[in-house]
């Protein structure tokens, strides 16, 4: 076979966000055009990526669902790379499964379906935390005194269904900063790329969150109007409580068998 000198589309993602994020992170003192540029070309790269570039192919759904199954983690990463700018990975979703609502502290982000479907709903912050004057109504179940300081006013900004044939789910720091991803109709995988990466020294620790329903809502019919309003690029103010992460969330490791890539 004739040997490809060609740079693998991967590799130039990634040189393409080195420089992309780099550059976004001193645009206060840079061009912004040459910035939006670079952004934009990094764009048009990752919508082109396929899953047979990071040499991965769908998954079957296992029709057993045996204790291993059961014990195996929801959600897997594949790592890539990682610099001080960016961080890069797949992240693998069995039928079924959910990341759960979680945010991403001063970082931007895009996120690539690989194959498979899913659902992501976003989500900001509309305030630092529940001020005192502001009267949350009452939450059905009702939330504790003492947790009513982790209550943050929010809204959903939209719901939206992804594919491989989607352009990339893209988040800033004051834009789309919270979502929660669904698997749907099968296993699904997307390329996941971070600027900067998360660091708990430098506060970008990630944080999960639920939606909260008043007394006066049926959590079913809530979503679905949540959903509704979404799909329809209506924005709804919500309530969220941040918890700690789910004991039924919990993501393993794979080893990434695409091509290598160096920044």
């Amino acid at each position: 076979m004739p040997r490809d000198n060609k740079t693998a589309l991967i590799q130039k993602i990634a040189k393409q966000a080195y420089t992309t994020f780099r550059g976004l992170q001193s645009s206060a003192n840079g061009d912004v055009k040459v910035v939006e540029d670079k952004l934009n070309g990094l764009i048009s790269l990752v919508t082109a990526v396929r899953a047979s570039d990071v040499k991965i192919a769908p998954r079957k759904t296992n029709s057993s669902s045996g204790a291993a199954e059961l014990q195996s983690p929801p959600v897997t990463y594949m790592h890539i790379c990682e610099t001080e700018v960016f961080s890069m990975g797949v992240f693998l979703l069995r039928s079924g499964a959910s990341i759960p609502l979680h945010d991403h502290p001063g970082m931007n982000g895009m996120l690539k379906v690989l194959y498979g479907k899913v659902n992501v709903r976003c989500f900001d912050k509309l305030e630092q935390n529940l001020a005192v004057t502001t009267v949350p109504p009452v939450f059905d179940p009702p939330v504790p005194p003492l947790q009513m300081t982790s209550v943050w006013r929010a809204v959903l900004r939209s719901v939206v269904e992804y594919s491989e044939n989607s352009g990339p789910c893209l988040l800033t720091p004051v834009r789309d900063n919270l979502h929660q991803i669904y698997a749907v109709d099968g296993p699904a995988a997307f390329l996941d790329i971070l600027a900067p990466p998360y660091n708990s020294d430098d506060g970008r620790d990630c944080h999960y969150y639920k939606v909260l329903q008043s007394a006066l809502e049926d959590e079913t019919d809530a979503k679905g109007h949540q959903e509704q309003q979404g799909e329809k690029g209506k924005e709804e103010e919500v309530w969220l409580l941040e918890i700690p992460q789910p004991e039924d969330f919990w993501c393993g490791g794979e080893s990434y068998p695409g091509p290598a890539v160096s920044v």
